[in-house]
């Protein structure tokens, strides 16, 4: 299986500092394979064996006795993170124009209500659910204005991890690539 892995809330403001380098040893050290990490914020794209739930407590633990940090990691297949950046629209971005994220959701709130407890301004804020994320974008010139702000410290904020779009979709080449390797 491949498989994509996000760390929520580390190498922040100066908290949790995870090097990516010790990171990727790490999940090698817990056995995974073709490990790759992009960018600084936790993305990790690996192959494993396992099931996913086995592969998230064994990954939780290994950050805890590697970096002595309580990290929630948040595990998505192949299938999963393909239909989750497959339906961010093609027009949304993260540049001058746009902002749009998307906020990968913890099982507990991986539902379509999700977008209920979020403080959206319907005139200002696009979102849409998918299983397993919320897909999230506004205007630059409306984001002091957006309603995300709010989410913040909410028990909603953490029970999700957030990625920018141009993110997302780089995590999912990087996948789409090592699916490449895997069935050569």
């Amino acid at each position: 299986m491949i498989y994509a892995a996000l760390l929520r809330g580390i190498n922040v403001g100066g908290h949790n500092k995870v090097n990516m380098k010790e990171l990727k040893e790490a999940f090698e050290q817990a056995g995974m394979s073709s490990v790759k990490t992009y960018i600084n914020s936790g993305n990790i794209v690996f192959q494993d064996s396992r099931e996913k739930a086995q592969v998230t407590v064994l990954l939780e633990q290994a950050i805890l006795e590697q970096f002595a940090l309580r990290i929630k990691v948040l595990v998505y297949s192949f299938d999963e993170y393909s239909r989750i950046a497959q339906a961010v629209p093609p027009e949304w971005a993260n540049d001058k124009q746009l902002k749009s994220d998307v906020l990968f959701l913890w099982q507990q709130v991986d539902q379509q209500n999700v977008l209920e407890q979020l403080p959206l301004k319907p005139d200002i804020d696009r979102a849409v659910y998918v299983p397993g994320a919320v897909l999230w974008s506004v205007d630059r010139e409306h984001v002091s204005k957006s309603g995300m702000a709010k989410i913040v410290g909410t028990t909603l904020y953490k029970q999700v991890t957030i990625r920018n779009v141009n993110t997302v979709r780089k995590i999912y080449e990087l996948m789409r690539e090592l699916e490449g390797q895997v069935a050569k």
